[in-house]
């Protein structure tokens, strides 16, 4: 854990940032479809056996939501004085997620900004890359997050 809350001047441009990892289960692929993507090739190893996908995979929601998991707890445990983001930006799902495997969750900020209208905060756009544990990417996509400044225009 940081000694010190991270603020938008602690930013720098090019940075990276590897946030974690999460262990794709087959139980959780099955409850996440069955709550939110019903469709058969992420529910029943038959039915994904008829598609490209050629056995049970994640939905790629479940992709984003297991990536936002790994980058949240970073985010809490390092102390980040985020304030959510507006969304995100050309997100794509390269590869099938599939029960055992494990994805790795890196980051890169590509710009910061100091907000015109709000002293107070900045924004910084982030491209984040998943990877499975062949190194093999499966989702990438450009957030948009806003955060505190730690001081006002006059003293960033």
């Amino acid at each position: 854990m940081r000694l010190t809350m991270i603020y938008f001047e602690d930013l720098e441009v090019g940075a990276e940032t590897y946030f974690g990892s999460y262990e794709v289960t087959r139980d959780e692929v099955i409850e996440f479809a069955r709550k939110y993507d019903p469709q058969p090739f992420h529910l029943s190893d038959e039915a994904a056996a008829k598609t490209h996908f050629g056995r049970l995979a994640a939905s790629g929601w479940h992709t984003a939501a297991m990536t936002m998991a790994v980058i949240a707890r970073h985010v809490v445990e390092d102390e980040q004085a985020g304030l959510g983001s507006p969304g995100i930006d050309e997100l794509r799902w390269t590869k099938p997620v599939y029960p055992g495997d494990t994805l790795h969750v890196r980051g890169k900020i590509l710009e910061k900004t100091p907000s015109r209208s709000r002293p107070e905060i900045g924004s910084f756009r982030t491209q984040t890359i998943v990877i499975n544990q062949d190194e093999v990417p499966v989702m990438r996509f450009i957030s948009i997050v806003l955060i505190r400044r730690r001081h006002g225009p006059e003293g960033a």
